[in-house]
């Protein structure tokens, strides 16, 4: 089935970015492409590097050549930019054009975000699509924000009665100005062992776990390197991490549950990408699919998942990842991830889902939310303008 229409569709894949979890983004991004069928979509490969160029050519969807950073040097690498002009509907190619070069517009009919963490899954490329008008794969502006700030997406949950970890936030000011005081705060609250976190990032980086208030001390520090905002958890030394996937624009499709298992006190970077790779590509920790839990436990898993994502007016696709406590049932909702690495098609391959059937139906829910978004009514005009001119800008309220 096609995504939408008939004839083949141009989709701009954007990965890389100024993040912490570049890495990561090219992977999942050189999974994407491999995943769109040929037959049914033109794949416009859209790098932003470490620095924040934006690149395009066909050298960026061989891995091998990320291994090096001169790529702008390579064989029909160019500069391009996603323009905000609705009307444009696409990516200008050589924004800045010198002496026998001339820019180009291509026209993008979806694009495909496979970014990780800051300048990408927090809601900002979705900006720029949505001032664009550009179909895209993925949850919008308010759900990328929302579940990027591990603090302000507890918030949401909490209100929505599902429950959360104890925790205690603060900002990087907070911690600087007066150290003493935030300690004292997470004392009061839970005491240790905690996990310290910045707010905004995944892929366990910056993530560690502290005994004691020596040690929070040293790794909060290091988290308050890589964001603004710092979250410290109660360490819940008792439960086991589960983890669901979903799809739809809502209601949601839930995946087969997964369990996975960690031989450090938590998941690691190292564990979660590198420590073997399977066929599903970057698949790295080692994993118990399904998770071994019972039926029961299983459907209330899959159930909050998906309400929790319901929360955040999420679309697209997501990992909600728990931590349950099985001797009492007990189940917490961790974090939730808008972009998961490799989109979780190892779950979805278990439900008979193939990487290019995932990448499909992605495509399908991103034109069915952009035409809900064409519903709306943006352009509205009134008389204030002629009144203004006619009696001056004094007394005009805003």
């Amino acid at each position: 089935m096609m995504a939408t229409g008939s004839g083949i569709k141009t989709v701009g894949v954007v990965f890389g970015s100024r993040s912490v979890e570049h890495d990561v983004s090219i992977v999942t991004a050189q999974q994407v492409m491999q995943a769109l069928r040929p037959d049914r979509y033109e794949v416009v490969p859209i790098y932003i590097t470490r620095d924040g160029r934006w690149l395009t050519g066909e050298a960026l969807r061989d891995l091998k050549n990320f291994q090096t950073d001169e790529l702008a040097d390579r064989m029909g690498v160019k500069e391009v930019v996603i323009s905000p002009n609705p009307h444009h509907h696409g990516m200008i190619i050589q924004p800045i054009s010198g002496l026998m070069q001339r820019s180009q517009l291509k026209r993008l009919d979806v694009v495909f975000p496979a970014l990780h963490g800051t300048h990408g899954e927090d809601g900002t490329l979705q900006g720029l699509l949505e001032l664009a008008d550009i179909p895209y794969v993925g949850a919008g502006v308010m759900a990328s924000a929302v579940v990027r700030d591990k603090i302000m997406l507890k918030t949401v949950l909490a209100q929505h009665n599902l429950p959360v970890v104890d925790h205690v936030g603060f900002t990087r000011e907070e911690w600087t100005t007066d150290p003493d005081a935030v300690l004292a705060r997470i004392d009061a609250a839970f005491g240790y062992p905690v996990f310290v976190k910045p707010a905004s990032l995944g892929s366990s980086i910056g993530v560690a776990r502290a005994k004691d208030a020596e040690e929070a001390k040293t790794y909060i520090t290091i988290a308050a390197t890589f964001d603004r905002r710092i979250i410290v958890e109660k360490a819940l030394t008792d439960a086991i991490e589960i983890n669901c996937a979903l799809l739809g624009n809502g209601p949601y499709r839930a995946s087969v549950l997964e369990q996975p298992i960690t031989w450090q006190e938590f998941l690691t970077y190292e564990e979660k990408y590198m420590r073997s790779e399977g066929p599903a590509g970057m698949k790295g920790a080692e994993r118990k699919i399904p998770a071994p839990i019972s039926d029961a436990l299983t459907a209330r898993v899959q159930a909050m998942a998906q309400k929790a994502f319901a929360a955040v007016d999420g679309r697209g696709t997501a990992r909600v990842d728990f931590l349950v406590r099985e001797d009492t049932g007990e189940v917490i909702v961790n974090e939730i991830n808008t972009i998961p690495g490799s989109l979780a098609f190892y779950l979805w391959q278990e439900e008979g889902m193939s990487p290019a059937d995932v990448v499909d139906e992605l495509i399908r829910l991103a034109f069915a939310a952009h035409a809900e978004k064409r519903k709306t009514v943006y352009n509205y005009k009134t008389g204030l303008i002629d009144h203004a001119a006619a009696r001056g800008l004094k007394g005009i309220k805003k």
